[in-house]
């Protein structure tokens, strides 16, 4: 019956039907061909109910209109602002405070094509201007956009923390080492690229020197508010003064409060707007969530977990090689499927055979984010190849494979979180 219902879903994907309708399909489908299958239609259909039936999940509309309003509001520039003031003029410093840009924008969007589209807009101009090749900017930051699911807040550890039953908060906490490690990871070779490349030193000088006759403080002042923003959000669920969902609503008000009377580059009129955008993302996505839900439930009741179990029973000796395999699995997986139905779907069978090799839920929780945000820029899903290609007009394939390098330094930083736990549970647990 699994093979028969993964066969299905497979061939429903290849024929490009909504991964909203395929999760439903295959829901209903041991239900339909056996009636002696413990679960009905009405079943199915709670299911799905009771899958959004969650407070946290209240956080991601939130997060989305958050990283709207900051994205009409100019923050992404302000931000960009200050890394180039500081790192602009060294080797590959543009592109690399074009990742520094989205690694903070994460910290405010949750979302890895949302960072992408905010920051992108702004920082490709800029760096064409400067004399970089058009089609290596614009992957730089579709590949940085994926930090936005990384460094917390981050939708999927909101998903993640729904099917797994780990704290929103821990999951947060740990994705903050392994998103500045892959940050690093990529600028190693933004650097690389730029060393070997070239740079256009006397554009980049005068760029940069529009910033700097400003002067620093000026610079920070302008970009303070922008920088401010994350501590606000991390800084109250950190301290247990906030719950995310709340953090996400201070989120909301904070971007609105600072666009408006701050940097004056908001107004009443816009709000509206950023509202019907927020809809428009989040309701299609709050569809697959719920379908994926039901999907997880079906996959369950077919003990699924025990009959992955029982296929890897010999490689359990082997830890090593399970989670080798596990990510290999997770890295196809991404390619083909979004991020929060491969969390829903994929947690409750994946876990316990992690766990049975001594991997921690938070640990693990980590490792199949990072994989998955690989799929981000990864066809044929690569959702931010797509965001980018919009904005930059390069096609799809020419800038993935602008991004395979980027990816090759994804992948080193992924095996490194995988095979050194204390770098998402090191925080965790100096928490408790």
């Amino acid at each position: 019956m699994l093979g028969t219902i993964f066969g299905l879903m497979l061939l429903l994907l290849v024929l490009t039907v909504p991964i909203g309708v395929v999760l439903l399909c295959v829901s209903l489908f041991p239900v339909l061909i056996d009636h002696n299958f413990i679960a009905s239609v009405p079943f199915v259909l709670r299911n799905m109910i009771g899958g959004l039936n969650s407070t946290p999940l209240i956080a991601i509309p939130l997060f989305i209109l958050g990283g709207i309003l900051m994205a009409k509001g100019g923050i992404a520039q302000k931000l960009f602002n200050v890394f180039a003031y500081i790192i602009g003029e060294k080797t590959g410093g543009m592109p690399c405070a074009s990742i520094v840009t989205c690694l903070f924008y994460g910290a405010i969007s949750g979302s890895g094509p949302a960072t992408t589209a905010a920051v992108g807009t702004m920082t490709i101009p800029v760096l064409d201007e400067m004399g970089y090749d058009h089609s290596f900017s614009a992957a730089t930051v579709a590949v940085a956009g994926g930090l936005g699911v990384i460094i917390p807040p981050s939708i999927p550890f909101i998903v993640y923390s729904m099917a797994s039953g780990v704290s929103v908060g821990d999951m947060f906490l740990a994705g903050i080492i392994p998103g500045c490690l892959i940050a690093v990871c990529l600028m190693v070779y933004a650097i690389y690229y730029c060393r070997t490349k070239g740079e256009n030193k006397e554009k980049i000088h005068v760029t940069v020197n529009a910033q700097k006759s400003k002067g620093f403080m000026c610079v920070l002042k302008e970009s303070f508010w922008a920088i401010l923003s994350p501590v606000f959000i991390l800084g109250g669920i950190y301290s247990g003064v906030v719950t995310p969902t709340e953090a996400a609503l201070i989120g909301v008000i904070y971007s609105a409060l600072v666009g408006m009377f701050i940097y004056k580059t908001l107004s009443l009129k816009d709000l509206i707007p950023a509202c019907i955008e927020t809809v428009k993302t989040t309701a299609p996505m709050l569809i697959v969530l719920a379908a994926a839900a039901s999907f997880s439930r079906i996959l369950s009741l077919l003990q699924a977990s025990t009959v992955v179990e029982n296929l890897l029973g010999p490689l359990l000796s082997h830890k090593v090689i399970l989670l080798l395999i596990i990510n290999l699995v997770l890295l196809v997986l991404g390619m083909i499927i979004d991020t929060s139905p491969n969390i829903l779907i994929f947690t409750p069978v994946m876990l316990p055979l992690a766990e049975a090799v001594g991997v921690d839920a938070v640990h693990f929780g980590i490792i199949m984010v990072v994989n998955l945000a690989i799929g981000f820029v990864t066809p044929p899903v690569g959702v931010n190849l797509y965001v980018a290609q919009s904005i930059s007009s390069v096609p799809v394939l020419k800038l993935a494979q602008k991004a395979a390098p980027y990816i090759v330094m994804f992948i080193v930083a992924l095996l490194l979180i995988t095979f050194v736990p204390q770098l998402s549970t090191l925080l965790v647990e100096l928490s408790k």
